[in-house]
């Protein structure tokens, strides 16, 4: 236990209570390794968001067990109250809670509240060692800064006079994960705003890596053409002038971490027919000059994959980058030609596996904290994105459209990203990833998504997706919009579609827009030839213009767009049917769900599947999944399914898209 969390667990003394109130208006316990360990304690937290939902999961799960003597879903509740005023609790509660206050000011007493509470929770560890061991008198705003970058950050803006510099430091932080809170990377830019670096956007590369993969990306096209050889993506110039930033990527240093983010998949390498024989040897790590590179390319990024992923006490921040980086590859494995893939076939299953074993142990411990996790940045969760959303609105996005493209895997959306930035000028996209729901079937994650919702609080229709558009409508109306304001469209994969779309969404009163788009589930349920195949339909769908006229219509409106899905899919073998009759109540190819555990134990014990009955669920809702990559379909048959535990079925993209049209 880090010296942190120890620090607000001693708040919590074992055996003291049952009952909590923990005011927290900087949700110090809504971090996952505070939750984690708080559970290891037997101290369950549970935010009070919604009275009426809070009373029914404490009346249901906890309250009436302990009155009959038992232990109940744990020995302890924390309720976790986002501010001071107790008299925002119902008086039954305050009466019967111990009473506990945290806060950033109390735990960081020589530091400026208004700077640290602006950090994300991952840092207040390092923060809060180099507070006690080096922060001697109090500080102000700036100092605070200062101090954050030097001893959090390991960043000294005092010392950046060349671009090299620069450059090298926004690679090393980008490559491990550490961008600058917008705070700090506006500090940066206000210190280098005076010296030659000056005209560039500072603020933006230093806390967006997009934005800086963005850059880079443009200006190795530029540096490629110096050289005689033209990339075919999209040029941006027109549209985004700090495109034209120029990169030195003859320098050492940043040579090194641009090879690294090419064989990873952040960088796209370009395709040619033939390079210049002066040609640099180590420009060549992102060229693809013919079919065996681009395998070559693969392999190696499977090897550092495999090297590099997290362990059981990793963050969902890692998961989901770790998740990226597999998307990548996956991608281009698929589209690979079957020569050139059948040699690394056996390596990238193999990681897929070590992959889904590493995510599904570290799912039995911390899985139960993602649905509690703070939105403010991002969401955690597919439920988490109307919330989000909701505060988007509020810091004036005035009109937004949520794209879920039911089905859409992360390496299917790296397959269309690149098909947009090659075919849209102005094209960008702010890239995240979030947790579906489990089981990851539509009816329960997808449901999640448009209604904000734990399935737990719709059990009524968690077989069922009939009941998405009112569920979409009550959140919106229930944070302050008008039902005239709110529309809901499901079903689009076509063209021709467009025209009814454009007619709601042009309407001046629409406000926000949820919009399915299923044409990906639709090509998964019908895949004979697996995900490679997959690929090539998604390809041919692309080609039709389907995805970029939807985006343009939605710019033109001027919508903010999100992009996101309500689960991935995965290759799957069979591990032979389950001839069970009506036992189980949904029977999906990746996972059955039983209604007692009575009827789940009646699977056969030489089926390989496992239970894992989720923190969200009902308690009548009992998932049974299939065990590694298997299916409840007949023994040895090859299907692309979902409903499973695995990454490419769990971790979805969650994206901001953007296309900045032209004036003329």
């Amino acid at each position: 236990m880090s010296t942190w969390t120890d620090r607000i667990l001693q708040e919590f003394p074992a055996d003291l209570s049952r009952f909590w109130i923990a005011c927290d208006p900087d949700d110090l316990l809504l971090d996952e390794r505070i939750l984690h360990d708080l559970r290891e304690r037997g101290f369950e937290v549970l935010p009070f968001e919604d009275p009426v939902s809070f009373r029914m999961e404490y009346e249901e799960r906890y309250r009436a067990a302990w009155d009959r003597g038992d232990q109940g879903a744990s020995m302890a509740l924390v309720l976790q109250l986002h501010g001071t005023d107790l008299n925002a609790l119902p008086w039954d509660y305050v009466r019967m809670g111990r009473k506990v206050s945290l806060s950033l000011a109390d735990l960081f007493p020589r530091l400026s509240y208004g700077v640290v509470r602006q950090m994300d929770s991952e840092l207040h560890e390092a923060l809060f060692l180099a507070h006690n061991k080096r922060a001697t008198q109090p500080l102000g705003e700036g100092s605070t800064k200062d101090f954050i970058l030097t001893h959090v950050f390991r960043f000294n803006p005092d010392v950046i006079t060349r671009s090299e510099d620069f450059w090298r430091e926004v690679l090393r932080l980008h490559y491990r994960g550490a961008a600058l809170p917008d705070l700090l990377a506006q500090h940066v830019a206000s210190i280098l705003k005076d010296t030659p670096l000056g005209y560039l956007p500072i603020a933006e590369l230093l806390s967006s890596k997009s934005y800086m993969v963005r850059a880079v990306q443009d200006a190795w096209g530029r540096f490629l053409s110096q050289h005689g050889i033209q990339s075919d993506r999209a040029s941006n110039d027109t549209a985004e002038a700090f495109l034209e930033i120029p990169v030195p990527f003859e320098h050492p240093d940043v040579r090194a971490l641009v090879d690294s983010m090419f064989l990873e998949g952040a960088l796209q390498p370009v395709e040619v027919q033939d390079s210049p024989a002066e040609l640099p040897e180590w420009v060549r790590v992102g060229l693809v000059n013919d079919p065996q590179a681009l395998g070559k390319l693969v392999s190696e990024g499977v090897r550092r994959l495999a090297a590099d992923l997290p362990e059981v006490d990793a963050s969902h921040r890692d998961w989901v980058e770790m998740a990226r980086r597999l998307g990548e590859i996956i991608s281009r494995f698929n589209n690979l030609s079957t020569s050139v893939a059948q040699p690394i076939q056996q390596q990238v299953r193999a990681l897929q596996r070590l992959a889904d074993d590493r995510l599904k142990d570290w799912l039995f411990q911390h899985f139960a904290d993602l649905p509690s996790l703070p939105t403010a940045r991002a969401p955690v969760m597919v439920h988490h994105v109307p919330r989000y959303l909701s505060l988007r609105r509020t810091a004036g996005e005035e009109r937004i459209a949520l794209l879920v493209f039911d089905g859409l895997a992360l390496d299917q959306w790296t397959q269309i990203r690149e098909h947009l930035a090659a075919r849209v000028p102005g094209f960008s996209a702010e890239e995240g990833g979030c947790f579906a729901w489990l089981p990851t079937l539509t009816s329960v994650s997808r449901q999640a998504l448009f209604s904000g919702l734990k399935p737990r609080e719709f059990p009524n229709s968690i077989e069922t997706t009939s009941q998405e558009p009112s569920l979409w409508t009550r959140f919106w109306q229930e944070n302050g919009l008008r039902k005239s304001e709110i529309i809901f469209q499901k079903g689009l994969k076509r063209t021709e579609q467009l025209a009814e779309l454009e007619e709601a969404i042009s309407r001046p009163t629409t406000k926000v827009a949820g919009i399915v788009v299923d044409m990906i589930d639709e090509i998964v349920h019908g895949a004979m030839l697996g995900k490679r195949g997959i690929a090539g339909q998604i390809s041919a769908w692309c080609d039709t213009g389907f995805v970029e006229k939807l985006l343009l219509l939605l710019t033109k409106q001027g919508y903010e767009i999100y992009l996101t899905a309500d689960h991935g899919n995965v290759d799957a073998e069979g591990i032979g049917r389950l001839s069970q009759g009506v036992v189980s109540e949904l029977r999906g190819e990746r996972v059955r769900t039983y209604r007692s555990d009575a009827l789940a134990a009646s699977v056969p014990s030489e089926i390989n599947a496992f239970r894992f009955d989720s923190p969200g669920l009902p308690p009548d809702f009992l998932p049974l999944y299939a065990g590694t990559r298997g299916a409840f379909v007949p023994k040895g048959d090859q299907i692309v399914a979902h409903g499973g535990i695995s990454v490419e079925e769990l971790i979805v993209p969650f994206v901001k898209i953007s296309i900045k049209r032209t004036t003329t």
